[in-house]
């Protein structure tokens, strides 16, 4: 990931999350989510089973602030961001979720929060998973 052409984050085997923070969010969901990042069995084990979870691997994650998550798209041309956390509020908790998930044993890269950044990954597999902490199934 690079902002400005400079590179401000990679990482090799591992989750890019792309972490949208809501209006209504606080440490709960926080807490929700990095337990369910770092322990979510996505990887294959030796018999090809998505088995293992990034703890398991010694995978990173690159975490990108994306309050464009919350683009509705319903009604009209143009999205609306109503539902995102204002900035500061974001922030924090973006920091906080970086923070936890780190506390958790995963080496964690980072962006630079409000910043326009070139985000490259190669999708290793075809492993795209949608978190939510307010849609608890």
């Amino acid at each position: 990931m690079s902002v400005d052409g400079e590179v401000v984050g990679s990482i090799e085997r591992g989750f890019v999350v792309l972490l949208g923070v809501g209006g209504e969010d606080d440490t709960s969901d926080i807490t929700y989510l990095a337990d369910k990042v770092a322990h979510l069995r996505i990887f294959p084990d030796d018999d090809d089973r998505m088995n293992l979870s990034l703890l398991d691997i010694g995978g990173t994650a690159l975490v990108v602030s994306q309050f464009t998550l919350y683009g509705d798209c319903r009604r009209g041309r143009r999205p609306s961001f109503t539902e995102a956390a204002p900035p500061d509020r974001a922030d924090a908790l973006y920091e906080e979720f970086v923070a936890a998930l780190s506390e958790r044993g995963v080496p964690v890269e980072t962006g630079v929060f409000r910043a326009m950044m070139a985000v490259q990954l190669v999708n290793d597999g075809p492993v795209t998973i949608l978190l939510d902490s307010k849609r608890l199934f």
